[in-house]
């Protein structure tokens, strides 16, 4: 098994063009959902929106981003980045999330996603935003 610790970036309408430009730079390939695609969209302006991107390069460079919702906040230099962290196995993901989650702010209940058979994000004791998923193949 295995898990791997990735910069996840946080946006407001810029994630595909910064995902886009990140790929370019490294040479890797850009992967984007957008709300509308995973059927998470709150406004109609923000169907095109990034829910889930990232890039994934030959060299072993991999950034995450997605736009934050206007319904959230987002100011820049305060939460800019989220610390993801993505496994191979649900079994291995629910065991840190269930340890990280102890004196935590869930914000996003861990379970199945559009884009991954679990997912979760919350802030631990420490204040520190945490995204955890299982990697699929895109």
């Amino acid at each position: 098994m295995s898990v791997a610790v990735v910069p996840h970036l946080n946006f407001r309408g810029q994630a595909r063009e910064a995902l886009e430009f990140y790929a370019a730079a490294t040479g890797g390939r850009a992967v984007v959902v957008t709300n509308d695609q995973a059927g998470r969209t709150e406004r109609p302006e923000e169907a095109d929106q990034v829910v889930f991107g990232q890039v994934l390069a030959p060299n072993g460079f991999t950034v995450m981003a997605y736009d934050a919702p206007a319904s959230k906040p987002l100011e820049r230099g305060v939460r800019d980045v989220f610390v993801s962290l993505r496994g191979e196995t649900v079994e291995e993901v629910t065991g840190i999330w269930e340890a990280l989650s102890d004196g935590a702010e869930v914000v996003e209940a861990f379970g199945p996603s559009q884009w991954s058979p679990a997912y979760g994000m919350l802030v631990d004791r420490f204040g520190i935003t945490w995204v955890l998923d299982v990697a699929v193949a895109y």
